[in-house]
């Protein structure tokens, strides 16, 4: 079965860093865009950062550039999202996404196939 797991959110101090996982279960993962997602209390899932097959295009959100990076490890089919510099305003569930293509690092939520469940990211201020 096609799985996305996310892993490493948690509760940080403004200024902060945390280091979210998405593990991915199923060989051809390992060649399909990346993306992360997030969502906070009554707003609509917005998009944060997406990768290609081979991390060699990366899309980034305006208000994480500069803190945020998204990487991958195909040898692991995992992919990362470093954060730094953490605000209150990061504040959200974030999700793992999939879209099954090697190209187009889509900000849409909608073009992408498999979800992850969510993990929670809590920036106190």
């Amino acid at each position: 079965q096609v799985q996305l797991v996310e892993s490493g959110g948690g509760l940080v101090q403004a200024g902060g860093s945390l280091r979210l996982s998405c593990a991915a279960s199923g060989r051809a993962f390992s060649y399909y865009v990346k993306g992360w997602f997030r969502q906070a209390p009554g707003q609509e899932r917005e998009f944060v950062a997406a990768v290609n097959w081979n991390g060699g295009t990366t899309t980034y959100t305006d208000s994480v550039k500069g803190r945020f990076t998204i990487s991958r490890d195909n040898a692991k089919n995992t992919v990362y999202l470093q954060m730094n510099s953490l605000k209150p305003e990061d504040t959200a569930v974030y999700y793992c996404a999939a879209r099954s293509t090697r190209w187009g690092t889509s900000r849409d939520a909608n073009d992408y196939d498999y979800w992850g469940q969510g993990t929670q990211v809590t920036v106190s201020s």
